[in-house]
Formats: structure tokens, sequence, C-alpha cells
């Protein structure tokens, strides 16, 4: 059987319609499930009426908005396929792709993900920031995830490794990325959103970024003694100059030099400080082991 998880927000206008149109690309042994990531509009009372529809929906309801990563996680919980595709509700992950998606499983990987050919008709400033995003991950992490996206398929091996991690503060794409397994690309053709907007906004997509980093990659914290390596040699040549000029009788009173190096300095300890604090700030919230999100309702349940 295919299950195929799919997070929903704030998605009423269109999201019956949206299900519907996927189902069509599925085989006859199939699940989906829902999962509500606390909806303020009637996207829930959709979700119901799809279920009382059809028996095969699964509807995840949480108490409050945890973010799209918890929301996963609560899908491949609740999801009992032998394999687990992922894909958001707004059909810009194009169902029509499915069918060679369970191809390729049945031909024994077990990861089939996807990645963009292009990224569609996003901003400039968009797009170099993903382009940086990435090739920042990568060169900290190692994980290589230009272009990826959360449209993927699991095998039920890699669904029950991924649903060990107790880490409160997710990064799932970086996940399967990190759980290895023999895999297979798919490249796609995103489309467009046919109702609605994205919920993403660029303080989350920063926050999402800044997560990603933190959580697959210490190198800032090692960044930190290199900058403090560097001012300190250059600290020391400094030294070595202001000694020798007062030898020689040629010292000045160097003020504006005096001053410009309090600034530098000063800045670089902030910097410094700011890092350590991020990942200060991930062990506290790590420490709590408070759960990853909470299921208020669930229909359909098996």
């Amino acid at each position: 059987m295919i299950s195929v998880v799919i997070p929903v927000f704030n998605e009423e206008n269109g999201i019956q319609e949206n299900i519907k149109e996927i189902i069509k690309y599925l085989p006859k042994e199939y699940e989906v499930v829902l999962v509500d990531d606390g909806s303020k509009d009637s996207t829930w009372k959709k979700v119901s009426e799809l279920c009382e529809e059809n028996h095969q929906i699964l509807g995840v309801r949480f108490s409050r908005n945890f973010g799209k990563e918890a929301a996963l996680m609560a899908g491949i919980s609740h999801a009992s396929g032998d394999a687990v595709i992922l894909m958001d509700s707004d059909l810009q992950h194009p169902p029509e792709y499915i069918p060679e998606m369970i191809q390729k499983w049945q031909e024994g990987y077990k990861i089939v993900e996807t990645v963009k050919k292009s990224r569609g008709k996003e901003s400039i400033f968009y797009k170099m920031s993903a382009g940086l995003f990435y090739n920042t991950l990568k060169k900290l992490s190692g994980l290589d995830m230009a272009n990826s996206s959360d449209y993927k398929l699991l095998d039920r091996s890699v669904v029950d490794k991924i649903k060990n991690f107790k880490e409160g503060q997710l990064f799932f794409r970086g996940l399967v990325q990190w759980v290895g397994f023999e895999r297979y690309v798919m490249e796609i053709d995103v489309h467009e959103r046919k109702t609605g907007k994205s919920k993403f906004r660029f303080k989350s997509l920063m926050k999402l970024a800044l997560n990603a980093i933190t959580s697959f990659s210490s190198s800032l914290l090692y960044i930190t003694a290199v900058l403090g390596t560097v001012f300190f040699v250059c600290a020391v040549i400094l030294g070595i100059q202001t000694i020798y000029n007062k030898v020689v009788g040629v010292s000045e009173t160097g003020f504006t030099t005096v001053i410009l190096l309090q600034l530098i300095i000063g800045s670089l300890v902030m910097f410094c400080l700011a890092i350590i604090g991020i990942y200060v700030g991930k062990i506290y919230e790590e420490v709590k082991q408070r759960p990853q999100f909470i299921v208020s309702e669930v229909k359909n349940k098996k």
C-alpha cells in the first residue's frame, strides 16, 4: 500500500479539489494522511468532509501551529503504507510524477526524491537567497540539496528509521539526506499554485535556513575560533609595530586607529557570542524534551 502525507495550513480554498486530483494518480491500495498544522480557517472542516467521503483519507489535526517539519513527522508517524510519498497540497508538486516514483521504488530504490529543473517564477532575490543557502549548507555540512524539495518517496525501512529521531527542531529534508540509503533523483517541473499564496515568508525562510545549518553542522563555532586567531595575529603584529615606533621615537597618538580597533574587535566579539548563543539556544530547546507536536484530533483513525 502507498501512503501519501500532505501537510496543510490555511488551505480551505481548493483543498478538496486538489486532494481528489492527487488521488487520481494513486494505485487502488492507498491512504492519504492530511495533517492540519493548526489552520485558522475552515481547512479542518474541509479535511473532515474528505474523510467522511473517503475512508482511505486520514485526517490529523494539531492543537496549534507547529510548522511544516513537525507536520511531516506527524504524517509519517500515522502512515502505514509500504512506501510513503511526501508532497504539498497546492499541486505545485505535480501528482503526475507519482506513478514514476512508485515504479522506481519497485525497482529497488529506498528513496525517490525530486529536484526542480528551475525555480519557476520566483523573484531574483528569492532565487539568490536559495542559492546562497544551499551553497552554504553544502560547504558547512557536506549535504548537497540544491533545488531539492519535500516531494519525495520513502520506503518503509527509511520511514521507520526517521520516526526514531527525537530532535525537537527539525529540518526534514536534511534528515532524509543524512540517513543515506540507495536513492533515485528525478528532475521535475514545478507547477504554479492554482489557489492562495505561499505561507512561507522571508522571516520563516531565514529561520528554517538557520535551523538547517545549525542542525547539521557545528562549523560556525569553528569560524569564531578562526576569526579570533586571525585577529590575535593582527593584534600581535600591531603591538610589535607600536613598540618599535615607541622605541625609535616616531610614535603618534593613533586615536583613530584605537577607536577603529575597538569597534572592529567589539563587533567581532558580539558576532561570535551571537553564534554561540544560537547553539546554546538549540541545546536549551532540546534538553527540555518537549514533544515535536501535539495531536488534538484524528479522523478515520485505523
